[in-house]
């Protein structure tokens, strides 16, 4: 956590390197995660016109199921993170930032970098896992009376079944010359 008090007083800046201890936290907050190591935030706070500037440098290593098989997928994950803080008070100022959403609103008089790295990963899980075979392997998995289609082949499926039910099918080949 970072004093806002101390951050004023800094012109060039708080610079900090931190390694973290935030698996419980993130597993509490999202069940999925079955892994996380090595979270280190390297980086800057500053204060700039009422503003503290957030910039940090983020990696981590992930542990999430498979979309397809459920087996454990471990990520490697490097991310570079901006973000911007006002003073409650001072609101009513930098009203148009706020309306934005450019801005995160201090609630208290310190800027928490562990609740930063911890929604940022959240925010940063992929919807699609995949194993390296899963990657590989273009066949997706299948049952009895049941496929699952990738978005592509769903839409060209749509398509031929459009042009299919086409009211013009019907005259399809009329003026062919044989």
């Amino acid at each position: 956590m970072f004093n806002i008090n101390d951050i004023k007083k800094q012109p060039e800046g708080v610079v900090f390197e931190k390694k973290l201890s935030i698996e419980e936290t993130v597993k509490a907050r999202n069940p999925e995660v079955l892994a996380l190591e090595d979270v280190i935030a390297k980086g800057k706070v500053s204060y700039d016109g009422g503003l503290y500037l957030l910039n940090y440098d983020l990696t981590y290593t992930i542990s999430l199921p498979s979309s397809r098989s459920l087996e454990t997928v471990k990520e490697k994950k490097s991310l570079f993170i901006n973000e911007v803080f006002i003073e409650a008070s001072q609101m009513e100022a930098k009203k148009d930032l706020v309306d934005e959403d450019l801005v995160l609103i201090l609630e208290d008089a310190v800027i928490d970098l562990e609740e930063s790295v911890i929604d940022n990963i959240l925010l940063n899980i992929p919807l699609q896992i995949l194993t390296e075979e899963e990657k590989q392997d273009q066949q997706l998995p299948s049952g009895q009376d049941w496929n699952l289609l990738s978005e592509e082949q769903y839409k060209k499926l749509q398509k031929e079944k459009q042009e299919k039910n086409s009211p013009f099918a019907a005259l399809d080949g009329l003026f062919d010359e044989e």
